[in-house]
């Protein structure tokens, strides 16, 4: 077994590495960007040393100093995680190269399936079905205009080098495709360096089924089942769950042997994933399921895999890259029960899901559930990486047992004053819909309304903040306005600030119970700040005046599309910005001209600052 480990990652898979190399007796080293010093998995590596900057190119993506430090401190092995560089081959051949080991994917397999058209070829070669759309080198837009043309619209343009749901568009329409190109290929190289790009086939029931597949050096590959990932938002992984609904013992058989012969396909060792698309249209069908890439490493929802078949994939990991043979042989591997695996981001669901980003004060998980997470209470949320607060992980023994755990355990997670999408999550895990299995990767689209909350405060917030206030109420009307109505009970109407607004609310018996922490209060996933109605208040803060387009979050201006004195029409778009991996287009509200711009193209911005200014035409 490898005596050291350094782990050249951050956040919840750096703890969860550091978690299964303490149980084995593996010394951890943690590398750290200057930002990140006072991270729990920093405190929690037996050694850490920092490697640069916030940015990541200038730290976690600096394979010189990684490596400097692997051999500094006297490190045996190399774990990436995920992201970052864990599926970049020359990093895995330099940690070779410096005689260290390395626990991923062997440099000749990451490059054969790292391109997704080369590992299309190499998958019909080996006879794995894939699916249909255009693999060719003509990168010109009058070209793959063309090919969307031939193919049938939807297409799907996806990032040769992608992953992450990153360089990845659907084109609904022949008019719609030359934008949707060039937002693609801006994506997928500032992502990955490479904007080439692939055409499949938008399939218009689409299941996302994938399979965990295992190999040793000694040439043997199991799989350890399937998982669905169907509930996708703008393509990025939300909920994730093992085994997949509805997935008979013939179509698993199939699905998994195929996983297996494109792992076999590239003399594969270590942990990998096959991803498959499905047609779902009429059930899962072993003829109606495709190939679209593999990911060679470990994959953020492996904990649902873990929990179905009791095995520690880490544990896998770090045996096989010191030699040994694989764990468990393929019969010996079973599925007990039903998993499921939410990512909780920071992030604002009423405001299309933008990043949110600040201090924890306030960081408390539901217990009795698994919880992977990298960040906690009196620690920050900055705009440098990925927006996931925590992984929640449920088990039970059937699918809608777990499908209830994981709606009550994200409706008790109570986060401040970051925003999260903890609500969302519950309602998801909650609605008819998904607890009978119906679901594919157009769910949450298609129950958008049901499943984000409003911008204001629900009635079952507002009678929960009245009921939280009512025993410390001060009973002269004239300062709290309760109970201001002739002939009226006077501890049954309340008027009660939430969110620095005032509402009166006529408080019932059956006002919900929700949890409080200070003058913020929780409930169902989401938080508000509740409190008596005051004498001197005011209307709180405004909105930016019409016309006004603010920053919507921190972070950096990708492109500026317009000038002083332009005329704009409504719809138009203004400025790109990007932070946590995610771009976002800010349009024009109305027809008119650009008062005032003050976006510079490659500027960082903080949230609320102003952008442009329209004024609207006479």
């Amino acid at each position: 077994m490898i005596g050291s480990l350094l782990i050249a990652n951050r956040g919840e898979i750096a703890r969860r590495i550091i978690r299964t190399a303490r149980r084995l007796g593996v010394r951890t080293i943690a590398v750290h960007s200057d930002v990140d010093a006072a991270m729990p998995f920093v405190r929690e590596a037996d050694q850490a040393a920092c490697i640069g900057g916030a940015a990541a190119r200038d730290s976690y993506l600096r394979q010189d100093r990684i490596i400097e430090v692997a051999r500094a401190t006297g490190a045996e092995a190399i774990h990436p995680g995920y992201g970052f560089l864990s599926e970049n081959a020359e990093f895995a051949e330099a940690v070779q190269a410096a005689g260290l080991v390395w626990v991923g994917a062997p440099p000749a397999a990451i490059r054969a399936m790292g391109l997704k058209d080369a590992a299309k070829e190499r998958m019909i070669a080996a006879g794995v079905p894939v699916t249909p759309g255009y693999l060719g080198k003509d990168q010109s837009t009058d070209c793959l205009r063309r090919e969307a043309d031939a193919i049938g619209y939807p297409v799907l343009i996806k990032a040769v080098a992608g992953g992450g749901g990153k360089g990845m568009r659907r084109v609904d329409d022949a008019d719609d495709f030359a934008d949707a190109l060039a937002s693609c290929r801006r994506e997928a190289t500032a992502a990955f360096g490479d904007d080439r790009v692939l055409l499949e086939k938008y399939i218009l029931s689409p299941r996302h089924i994938e399979v965990q597949v295992f190999g040793d050096s000694r040439g043997e590959v199991v799989h350890l089942f399937e998982r669905d990932c169907s509930l996708q938002r703008r393509h990025q992984k939300v909920i994730e769950e093992a085994p997949a609904t509805g997935m008979d013992v013939a179509t698993r058989e199939a699905v998994c042997a195929a996983a297996v012969k494109a792992a076999q396909a590239v003399a594969y060792v270590g942990a990998g994933t096959i991803e498959f698309i499905a047609d779902a249209s009429a059930g899962l069908r072993a003829d109606r399921i495709w190939f679209m890439e593999m990911n060679t490493r470990l994959q953020v929802e492996h904990p649902v895999t873990e929990a179905i078949t009791g095995q520690d994939l880490v544990e896998w990991q770090l045996r096989v890259a010191s030699g040994e043979p694989l764990p468990k042989r393929q019969e010996e591997l079973t599925i007990s029960g039903w998993a499921i695996e939410a990512r909780l981001y920071a992030e604002n669901p009423t405001s299309g899901f933008l990043p949110s980003t600040g201090p924890l004060e306030r960081l408390r998980f539901p217990a009795g559930i698994r919880v992977d997470s990298g960040v906690e209470e009196g620690g920050e949320v900055t705009p440098f990486y990925d927006p996931m607060i925590a992984k929640l992980i449920v088990h039970a023994p059937s699918r809608t047992a777990a499908a209830h755990a994981l709606a009550a355990a994200a409706g008790h997670v109570q986060v401040w004053p970051v925003r999260t999408n903890a609500v969302f999550l519950a309602r998801t895990a909650a609605h008819p819909d998904f607890v009978s299995g119906r679901v594919d990767t157009g769910f949450i689209a298609r129950h958008a309304k049901a499943l984000v909350p409003a911008a204001e405060p629900s009635d079952a917030v507002l009678q929960a903040a009245a009921a939280a206030i009512v025993p410390s109420l001060d009973r002269d009307p004239w300062t709290c306005l309760a109970g201001f109505r002739a002939n009226a009970d006077p501890d049954r109407e309340v008027a009660v600030e939430v969110a620095e607004r005032p509402f009166r609310v006529a408080l019932t018996a059956a006002a919900p119970a929700a949890e409080r922490h200070g003058d913020v209060l929780f409930l169902g996933g989401e938080a508000w700040t509740f409190g008596p109605c005051r004498a001197d208040h005011g209307a709180g803060a405004g909105a930016a005046g019409d016309g006004a387009i603010l920053a919507p979050m921190p972070g950096r201006v990708l492109a500026v599309a317009v000038a002083e004195g332009d005329a704009v029409t409504k719809g138009q778009r203004l400025v790109v910005l990007e932070a946590m991996k995610m771009e976002q287009a800010l349009l024009a509200p109305f027809d008119g001209t650009v008062a005032e711009l003050r976006a510079q193209e490659g500027g960082q911005v903080s949230e609320g600052s102003l952008l442009v200014r329209i004024e609207g035409r006479a």
